[in-house]
């Protein structure tokens, strides 16, 4: 399963947020989540969810482009950055609910638009079946699927190991890798998604982990999103890896910006 130990190299861009964007808690129970938010109460809110491994930051780069005309967010799930790990359980459903409560409390009624990453594409996909009324449409980053990622106990095993030995028990990423398994199952379950204007980005770049047949089942698993849907856009790229947000900022911006305009 090498797609799984792609998160552990990920090649984080040191980016300062613009004053723009302001730090701020977002809270329930023994939940304590820290977001970065640019509100200026638009009729919208764009809403970023990061990979296994990663915290806001992969998405400073969209953040400072876009919080000049767009109201934007990213924050860390628990055990993540300023976030208080809350729950050794961190399967789909509580980051799901991590979510949930960070849009209750920020989105003010408002509808979002999603973008998740890798383990972020799962997340939004499950928030969006289970909130379509709150979801206005959904960008999918070279995003994790079940029909690709269908990790072994095994599997799941030697990532937890690499992640507790590199980054501790208490890391929000290493409670993730522990579901990895637990994870795929539970989407293979989940329903199709709303029928809402949908875009997928891929990465098909051949290295030395991913082949062509590698890369055309990455390809076909979020092919398999389209179901159902009247409005749905698969775009591939051969000049990213996984992190098509930090190699091509400018690709996901521009699609982004179009289901935008597709919005009442």
């Amino acid at each position: 399963m090498t797609f799984f130990f792609s998160v552990l190299c990920s090649c984080k861009k040191e980016e300062l947020l613009s004053p723009n964007i302001v730090e701020t808690q977002v809270t329930q129970a023994t939940l304590k989540l820290t977001a970065y938010l640019a509100d200026k109460n638009n009729k919208d809110l764009i809403v970023f969810e990061s990979g296994l491994g990663d915290s806001h930051e992969v998405w400073n780069t969209l953040l400072n482009e876009l919080s000049s005309q767009f109201d934007v967010v990213a924050y860390d799930r628990a055990g993540y950055g300023k976030s208080v790990m809350n729950t050794n359980n961190r399967d789909i459903t509580h980051l799901t609910n991590d979510l949930e409560v960070l849009i209750n409390q920020v989105a003010k009624g408002r509808k979002v638009i999603l973008v998740g990453h890798s383990l972020g594409g799962m997340i939004i996909r499950d928030y969006a079946v289970k909130h379509p009324a709150q979801t206005a449409a959904l960008l999918f980053v070279d995003a994790s699927h079940e029909l690709y990622n269908q990790p072994t106990q095994a599997d799941e095993d030697k990532v937890y190991a690499v992640f507790k030995s590199t980054y501790g028990e208490n890391f929000g990423g290493t409670q993730e890798a522990r579901q990895l398994l637990e994870n795929s199952n539970y989407m293979a379950m989940l329903p199709k998604l709303p029928n809402i204007p949908v875009v997928a980005i891929t990465s098909m770049k051949i290295d030395a982990d991913h082949n062509a047949a590698d890369r055309r089942r990455w390809y076909d698993s979020k092919e398999a999103l389209k179901v159902g849907l009247s409005d749905f856009k698969h775009i591939t790229t051969t000049k990213s890896g996984h992190y098509i947000m930090l190699e091509e900022p400018q690709l996901v911006i521009e699609n982004l910006k179009s289901l935008m305009n597709k919005l009442p």
